[in-house]
């Protein structure tokens, strides 16, 4: 099974559980640093000007690997314009579900970001939550890089993070892992191959349906770490230039030790005059 194959497969039955299941994920947290990169380095801005023909493309935000939407809707809450992209139709459901709860106007696609396809150019793509990491080879993570930058506005920019080498080698490794609440558990297998630097977790999850009854489905995913200096070659071979890379933990400088790096690069398309 080729790993796009893969990613269309994963994030099924699991979609409806995620948000419960990643409940202490700091997406607030996350939204203000993406807002105060933004508002640091790129050209989108959460008001627009009327007199701005290209504020609709400049000021738009594509949360690329958007999964429930969550952080999606809060990027909008903070008044930009945005897309969500995705390549689970379950994880889209569910946000179409929060869409319709908050009364937004985000656009939700369902894409592999291997071959994204947008109507205009946006000024800012942000990817979270090691989404990258589903990319399993340099060549199709390369591919995704170029499409970033061929739909980035001139001066925009592209957030993202990304789980290292070192964190599913060192950190994770062989292990299990599980959970056990009120009406929802997990078992998470994890197993890491040295030779071809994939990790693969295998879930398996409980969900209450009614009284004592229990669901039982299983999912297996597939990442693979990347170190900062591939990252680095790989954005600049697509034509990004690297503003800042940082340790997303400490937020201080990039170290061998650093378990998820957070990323701002710029686009090479020259700022209109």
């Amino acid at each position: 099974m080729s790993s796009r194959e893969e990613g269309s497969l994963a994030y099924q039955d699991f979609a409806y559980v995620y948000d419960e299941l990643m409940d202490a994920t700091p997406y607030e947290e996350w939204c203000e640093r993406i807002c105060g990169l933004i508002e640091q380095y790129g050209v989108s801005k959460p008001e627009r000007d009327a007199e701005d023909a290209l504020a609709s493309e400049r000021n738009l935000v594509l949360d690329l690997g958007c999964g429930t939407g969550t952080l999606t809707e809060l990027l909008y809450r903070k008044g930009y314009d945005c897309i969500g992209v995705d390549n689970s139709e379950s994880m889209l459901a569910v946000a179409m579900e929060k869409k319709a709860a908050l009364g937004s106007s985000v656009l939700y696609l369902l894409q592999d970001m291997r071959e994204l396809e947008l109507y205009s150019t946006v000024g800012t793509v942000v990817s979270v939550c090691d989404s990258v990491n589903y990319i399993l080879e340099e060549k199709e993570l390369l591919q995704v890089f170029s499409l970033v930058n061929n739909y980035l506005f001139p001066g925009g920019i592209f957030i993202f993070d990304f789980n290292t080498d070192y964190k599913y080698r060192e950190v994770i490794g062989d292990t299990t892992i599980a959970e056990n609440r009120e009406d929802c558990s997990f078992i998470w297998d994890n197993f890491y191959d040295e030779a071809t630097g994939i990790n693969e977790y295998d879930l398996t999850i409980f969900v209450q349906e009614s009284g004592d009854r229990f669901r039982r489905f299983t999912e297996t995913h597939l990442q693979r770490g990347y170190t900062a200096a591939q990252i680095g070659v790989l954005l600049e071979q697509a034509g990004l230039t690297v503003l800042e890379m940082t340790d997303a933990d400490t937020q201080g400088p990039v170290t061998e030790t650093s378990e998820r790096i957070c990323v701002t690069a710029r686009g090479n398309k020259q700022l209109p005059v």
